[in-house]
């Protein structure tokens, strides 16, 4: 069958409004009205996109599909719809059409990585709400030569300026001892502001890049700094498969 095309009994299940049993029940009752009219024989095909279906006198409409993007966020943007001093926004990267997506844990102006941008309210919500600890990877170029043990307390939580951090995954990447820096990639669950950059202060460690790698499954990828690109059905499946939120039909 067409796919602009849907019996009735399937549209009203697609909608959430009955299941395929309970449609057929409601239509053979004459409870159903296509484009004003009652449609009451069981089989009925109707245009999903274009007919008016209603139930009781309410309209009966397919949800809407959600946007996905991902943003290869660069520095010296700042994660905002607008800034009072002029500065630039992420949303001086986006096209019109994108201004009314939301960001998905914000990156401050300084660094760069991975940024989800979507019109998916109860996505956002269960990607940032603290009780589901997603998990946040970074990597951290720092001006010091690390050792193991020198970023241990890192693994343990920490206190910096009266905010307490909890324990991270902590691993060194490479050292580079000419140019006297250390790479460390950093895994955190609780999104607290400027968590990462918070935590290697309190080891008195300056950071001079930070990228954001992952958020929850999704990676980042070659996308260049500054572009973007819609998220992928796989990358999609995974976001479904660890919220449980289902996606339209």
């Amino acid at each position: 069958m067409n796919q602009t095309k849907a019996r009735l009994n399937k549209f009203l299940s697609m909608c959430g409004a009955a299941s395929r049993r309970k449609a057929d029940e409601m239509i053979s009752r004459g409870q159903v009205r296509v484009n004003g009219k009652v449609a009451d024989q069981l089989g009925t095909v109707i245009d999903i996109y274009n007919d008016i279906v209603t139930v009781g006198g309410k309209d009966i409409r397919l949800p809407q599909r959600s946007s996905y993007f991902l943003l290869n966020k660069p520095a010296g943007y700042l994660c905002s719809k607008g800034d009072p001093e002029g500065r630039k926004t992420i949303y001086d990267l986006l096209p019109q059409n994108m201004q009314k997506l939301k960001y998905v844990g914000r990156l401050d102006k300084d660094t760069e990585g991975l940024l989800l941008l979507t019109d998916d309210g109860d996505m956002i919500e269960y990607l940032t709400h603290p009780r589901n600890q997603l998990a946040r990877t970074y990597h951290a170029l720092v001006r010091w030569i690390l050792r193991d043990s020198d970023i241990e307390p890192l693994r343990k939580g920490v206190e910096y300026l009266g905010e307490s951090y909890n324990p991270a995954q902590v691993k060194i990447l490479s050292i580079d001892r000419p140019k006297n820096n250390t790479l460390l990639e950093i895994t955190i669950r609780e999104g607290k502001k400027r968590e990462v950059r918070m935590m290697l202060r309190s080891l008195n460690l300056h950071v001079d890049n930070l990228k954001r790698i992952s958020f929850g499954p999704l990676k980042l990828d070659n996308t260049p700094p500054g572009q973007y690109r819609s998220c992928k059905p796989n990358e999609l499946e995974r976001l479904r498969k660890i919220s449980n939120i289902k996606a339209p039909l």
